[in-house]
């Protein structure tokens, strides 16, 4: 016979270690998750074992910056300076300038 399951609540320590993940890994955490103790454990889990995000993954990579350089000079034009700090805008300049 299957009784009713209770969802036991988070603890303090969970939700702090969550919110500190969640920062680390610049993701958002989900309210739902943070009501039962076995889904924010599962999601913990999950989200420690991301690589953390770094201001250095959103830079262009120096071959980015080589090409950009390279189409700049046969353009006769300058890379915007926006584009050194992202490497999606990068990206985005490069195809729109080949």
């Amino acid at each position: 016979m299957d009784g009713p399951t209770y969802a036991l609540p988070a603890t303090p320590k969970q939700i702090a270690d969550a919110r500190s993940l969640a920062l680390r890994n610049q993701t958002l955490l989900p309210w739902e998750v943070q009501q039962d103790c076995r889904s924010l454990s599962a999601w913990i889990e999950a989200q420690a074992g991301l690589k953390p995000v770094s201001d250095m993954d959103r830079l262009p990579t120096s071959k980015q910056v080589a090409f950009a350089e390279k189409l700049a000079r046969i353009k006769r034009r300058a890379v915007p300076d926006e584009c050194f700090r992202d490497k999606g805008l990068m990206s985005k300049w490069i195809d729109g300038n080949r």
